[in-house]
């Protein structure tokens, strides 16, 4: 049997794509007799364990947050970072791990490489230099380097996409890296017959994640109010953020508040009614991983609307409409085209449901069985 630590500083339901991801794969090693595993991670309030299946089990530390749960702050890093490094050297001493997962090469990767165990470090996307604005001189002074000594020292170095994978190779070149990619759980998502789905009297755009800089949220509100002025029109605004208040403002400056509507930060199994509400699902993105948003928007069977970054464009295959980044008028013409194509909104929706059908999370923790 496998003993394995796994370090991830978020966990439903703190954080978002990572924290979701680890949730799929925990659910799917818990089927595995082969493998036992302690995983350390964060509370929102209080100190306490939770025995996850028969072999997993959970250490929820105390950092002390009291701000957006969707959000992780420098702070909150910070007090992961010395309240898990302590919490793992007493489990070493207690249990004989052969191994370390990482989520996150900073700061859990550097965590794992403090405690001289074996570890695999998979990248997500903000612990990638250069991926997020907010930790630009960071990621410049400090955070490459890092880095560069924290993968370096790894058994594997496994991204959620080609895409994050040649980002984080502009800052180490002679990296290996391999690419595991997020999965889907179709059955939860998949829309089992037409009547599951709202028969809209208006077009319907959606939209699932942190409500941040980096979403480009603002630009498809621009785009909408172009959108609106067609008339029988509707956007759908799922999640939270330190923007909301911005986008609400953005939006009644623009005079949409009878067609954007904001359903603030839901818990994940709300959000299979969510996407059969829409007709499009848009992803106007800066910066992605593997967006976990848009492959169950896939699985839901909605046509997509994205931009070109990370491992967005691996996932459009004839099933969507790819925009440039930053332009509200990108994704007017985007969403035009579909408006008035109902024939073409079926036919990439179709296609968007049999790619996710190719995408489990069985597969992806099958993968990371053999790197342990």
């Amino acid at each position: 049997m496998k003993r394995i630590l796994m370090l991830n500083y978020e966990f439903p339901p703190l954080g978002g794509g990572a924290a979701n991801a680890t949730f799929y794969l925990l659910k799917e090693f818990a089927e595995n007799n082969d493998i036992e595993i302690d995983m350390i991670t964060s509370s929102g309030d209080e100190y306490k364990e939770e025995q996850f299946a028969s072999n997993i089990r959970i250490y929820y530390l105390d950092i002390g947050k009291s701000e957006n749960i969707h959000y992780q702050s420098n702070r909150d890093l910070l007090t992961y970072a010395r309240k898990a490094h302590k919490k793992a050297r007493e489990l070493k001493g207690q249990k004989n791990y052969d191994l370390i997962h990482a989520f996150f090469g900073i700061p859990c990767g550097y965590i794992a490489m403090k405690l001289g165990l074996p570890y695999i470090v998979s990248l997500r996307g903000s612990d990638v230099p250069f991926y997020s604005k907010r930790f630009y001189w960071l990621d410049k002074f400090l955070f490459k380097h890092l880095s560069k000594k924290i993968w370096k020292k790894a058994k594997a170095v496994i991204a959620n996409s080609e895409g994050l994978k040649n980002l984080a190779l502009k800052s180490v070149p002679d990296q290996k890296i391999d690419v595991i990619h997020n999965g889907v759980d179709v059955k939860n998502f998949q829309k089992i017959n037409e009547n599951l789905k709202l028969k809209n009297e208006k077009f319907t755009v959606l939209f699932v994640g942190r409500l941040i800089e980096r979403k480009g949220v603002k630009y498809l509100i621009d785009a909408f109010a172009k959108l609106n002025a067609l008339k029988d029109c509707q956007l759908l605004i799922a999640g939270g953020g330190d923007q909301e208040k911005e986008l609400k403002d953005q939006v009644e400056r623009t005079s949409q508040t009878d067609s954007v509507h904001f359903l603030g930060a839901l818990p994940h199994s709300d959000l299979p009614k969510i996407y059969r509400q829409g007709d499009v699902y848009v992803l106007p993105s800066f910066n992605e991983g593997m967006s976990n948003t848009l492959l169950e928007a896939m699985a839901s069977g909605l046509p997509i609307v994205v931009t070109d970054t990370g491992g967005t464009r691996e996932l459009v295959k004839g099933n969507g409409i790819i925009i440039e980044k930053g332009n509200a008028d990108s994704i007017f013409d985007a969403l035009f085209e579909l408006k008035l194509d109902p024939e073409k909104r079926h036919k990439f929706g179709e296609t968007s449901l049999k790619l996710a059908k190719e995408m489990s999370w069985a597969k992806a923790a099958d993968k990371y069985m053999c790197y342990y």
